[in-house]
């Protein structure tokens, strides 16, 4: 009980201290406003910043040793409470790997149209959800591939796919693909994809439910050879938002903004990917023929 209490008395802390980030973040957005009033939005601006969370990437231990950098302090001191892999129920070393079956070595996909890999990663990330699960494609990453939210940055896409793996509840956990479209807002070589994030964070030994909000994923394309070379996630709610819904769900809707409405079915259809292969004599017949 004393260890509860402890616990709580911690996430509480680090609910104060995100709080007070969040606020801090705003005043420095403002100042730099002042002065950059033209700049055109960016992913990385001090806007995107400013929003923080708990529900991030981790690393694939227990130390998250894989992290490069911690951008929030908050999340430096969530991460000691991580779940242990033994946690309700055993496993150790004997337990299974839940992306074995992925190739991280398979070969890249040869460079498509940005509007093709934008409608590709669409249907991928619709039937896979692997912000959530893990279970990404690496054909459309870079080996150089880079990660950062508000609170981490960390390298590789092996990396990237273990962490969420181990952070998110695989029981509960959602990642409903809204809208995977290359970014109309100037910012060059990027695709936006918006998704509803929802289910349980493996955080305490209990766990904290994740009130769900909306998520903003910018994935920066190489102009050199068409793969995804960085990734930076935004989100809707500020991580002291999101703290207080998980420990005092009564909040939510009166001092916490609501929980993001339920999303919409889509039909998604995987697009033809002819830039993934050499051009053959027939391809652009059999193209408009369909098959």
């Amino acid at each position: 009980m004393a260890s509860q209490q402890r616990i709580l008395l911690i996430i509480l802390s680090a609910t104060v201290v995100s709080f007070v980030s969040s606020f801090q973040a705003v005043d420095r957005h403002a100042s730099v406003a002042r002065h950059a009033k033209s700049r055109p939005r960016r992913t990385d601006s001090i806007e995107g910043r400013s929003r923080r969370s708990i529900v991030v990437v981790a690393a694939t231990d227990e130390k998250m040793s894989d992290v490069d950098e911690y951008l929030n302090p908050v999340t430096e001191i969530l991460s000691n409470f991580m779940q242990k892999d033994d946690d309700g129920g055993g496993g150790g070393a004997d337990k299974i790997d839940p992306l074995a079956g992925i190739d991280f070595g398979a070969p890249k996909i040869s460079k498509l149209p940005i509007e093709t890999l934008a409608a590709a990663l669409d249907a991928e990330l619709y039937e896979k959800e692997w912000f959530v699960t893990g279970n990404v494609n690496p054909i459309y990453f870079d080996d150089a591939f880079q990660f950062q939210d508000p609170d981490v940055k960390l390298t590789g896409i092996e990396e990237y796919a273990r962490g969420v793996t181990k952070i998110f509840d695989q029981a509960s956990s959602r990642a409903e693909i809204i809208s995977c479209v290359v970014n109309d807002d100037g910012v060059p070589n990027t695709i936006t994809v918006t998704w509803r994030l929802s289910g349980r964070v493996n955080i305490t030994p209990k766990g904290l439910p994740i009130k769900p909000y909306i998520c903003y994923t910018d994935f920066t394309v190489s102009e050199d050879n068409g793969l995804v070379v960085f990734q930076e996630d935004r989100f809707d709610v500020p991580g002291w938002d999101i703290l207080l819904s998980a420990l005092f769900p009564f909040l939510i809707g009166k001092i916490t903004k609501e929980a993001a409405p339920e999303v919409e079915p889509r039909v998604v259809v995987m697009p033809k990917m002819s830039g993934a292969k050499k051009a053959g004599i027939f391809d652009g017949v059999l193209q408009q023929l369909g098959l």
